[in-house]
């Protein structure tokens, strides 16, 4: 299955995945205008960690064992078969944050505007996620767990 992996050694923490990434999210998709007059400010699915010198973008890591999903009330989480995508159901989800208390890389992130939770889903439509397609520096990568390495 294909994930977005991360570079440690090159990021860095500009945030523009960030940025990319609620633009990406937002209802114009236009990036001034998402930021200047939508309303609510649409939410990053991922963040970026500093410390020091280190710093480094986490997102949902789409996990083989997805935890959110065992603790999902409502069954709005659910993981893709073939693609292997956690995904959640909008229609499903009752903003209870379960998932998000169950997540080991507290990844997701709560959309309280519209009462459900807000995590990567690979951005739908495009070929590679929009955080990794505009990373300057190349630090995120979207691949299959041996060609990341």
């Amino acid at each position: 299955m294909r994930n977005i992996y991360i570079r440690e050694d090159v990021c860095i923490g500009c945030g523009l995945c960030r940025v990319y990434c609620q633009t990406e999210h937002s209802r114009s998709k236009d990036m001034i205008k998402a930021f200047k007059s939508e309303a609510p400010r649409p939410l990053p699915r991922i963040r970026v960690e500093r410390k020091g010198e280190v710093s480094f973008a986490v997102q949902c890591r789409h996990c083989a064992e997805p935890w959110c999903i065992y603790s999902c009330l409502t069954g709005a989480m659910h993981k893709d078969p073939v693609t292997g995508i956690v995904a959640v159901d909008a229609e499903k989800c009752i903003g209870c944050w379960t998932c998000l208390i169950a997540c080991p890389y507290g990844v997701l992130a709560k959309d309280t505007g519209n009462r459900i939770v807000a995590k990567c889903d690979f951005c739908p439509g495009q070929a590679i996620p929009i955080c990794v397609a505009n990373c300057p520096n190349e630090a995120l990568i979207f691949a299959d767990g041996e060609e990341a390495r």
